[in-house]
């Protein structure tokens, strides 16, 4: 799991859920003064996240209105510009406590420029920390090397290790030996004094302290079947494999926009993912304008299409490049194609 973000021995740990591991490491990187209190993350974070970040201000007294920073995308965007992040990153820094943004964005799949965001949140002496769990096993990450602070994520995405499976932490090398607030619970003692059982904490360093309780046996065999496959290859594959993936599958989108335009059963599709290779992953996600986008879905899954809603509006495909083949990319713009004629037949 460590190579997977870039991380070295003792960065990682396996346990909890996503929303739980970012409580934990923000009790103890979100720590606000009255001259540092505020949180900056995106607009459209994942509800569970922006939850998170509102209820750990209002813990320690604050007001979420005036200590939670929400960068926004430019007027008739959907997706951010780095510049606009490092601006208000520099406008706000000094009164700002933790930087927190997903590393690819959940609703459109647009990557974010981690390490410049990290070095400028660093810059203006904020701690700096991400949610991961739309990037990682989706594109190459190297969080040691960026020196991000903190990182959660989940592995039932696109680690493929089941729904519901376990989440992750990622501390940095420099937190080691922190003496930060934190939660603490008996799976965060050394191995070697756990059954000793004598209240007397003798804290693993690193990452698995933050371990609390064990984790369920059952969703550990899942994740780690998951990670022997993953160790059949690596990421500068997998990301070479899904750069050509989801290329094809916008040529194919554009291609059909462009022979779709006189046809009275067909509508154009909008693509919100950003075009940049560099700015995606393997995510595609979509818009159809004047349609009906719940009644395409159920026509989707229909023909057998695993694909998920967002916000009524948005319709995302992910494609896996570790099972997926180019065959299904095609298969699935068929089926689009089908769906989109039923919904307009009707």
């Amino acid at each position: 799991m460590a190579t997977l973000v870039g991380g070295i021995p003792g960065e990682v740990a396996i346990m909890n859920g996503l929303s739980v591991n970012l409580h934990l490491l923000l009790t103890s990187f979100y720590r606000p003064t009255p001259h540092r209190h505020k949180i900056i993350c995106e607009s459209q974070a994942f509800p569970s996240d922006n939850y998170a970040y509102q209820s750990q201000i209002s813990l320690h007294g604050y007001d979420p209105i005036t200590s939670l920073i929400c960068v926004e995308p430019r007027k008739g965007e959907m997706n951010l510009r780095t510049d606009d992040i490092l601006a208000m990153i520099e406008k706000e820094g000094e009164s700002v406590a933790v930087i927190c943004f997903g590393g690819a964005q959940f609703l459109t799949g647009q990557v974010l420029d981690m390490q410049a965001i990290t070095e400028a949140g660093h810059n203006k002496g904020c701690y700096v920390g991400f949610d991961i769990a739309h990037a990682v096993g989706n594109v190459p990450l190297y969080l040691h090397d960026w020196k991000v602070d903190f990182a959660c994520w989940c592995t039932y995405k696109y680690i493929n290790a089941s729904a519901g499976c376990l989440g992750c932490i990622f501390l940095h090398r420099t937190h080691e030996q922190n003496d930060f607030p934190k939660l603490l619970g008996w799976w965060g003692q050394k191995i070697e004094s756990r059954f000793i059982m004598d209240n007397n904490m003798n804290l693993t360093p690193g990452a698995r302290g933050y371990r609390v309780t064990n984790p369920p046996p059952l969703l550990c065999a899942s994740l780690r079947a998951s990670l022997q496959i993953f160790n059949k290859t690596t990421m500068g594959e997998i990301r070479t494999k899904s750069k050509l993936m989801i290329a094809y599958m916008e040529y194919l989108i554009l291609l059909r926009n462009k022979c779709s335009t006189n046809k009275p059963l067909t509508s154009v599709i909008n693509i919100i993912t950003p075009s940049d290779p560099e700015q995606r992953g393997n995510q595609m996600s979509i818009t159809f304008p004047n349609q009906d986008v719940a009644a395409i879905f159920k026509e989707l899954e229909k023909r057998g299409v695993v694909c998920t809603i967002r916000k009524s509006s948005v319709i995302r495909f992910a494609i896996a490049p570790l099972f997926n083949s180019f065959g299904d990319v095609h298969r699935l713009m068929t089926c689009l194609d089908q769906a989109l004629m039923a919904v307009n037949a009707k």
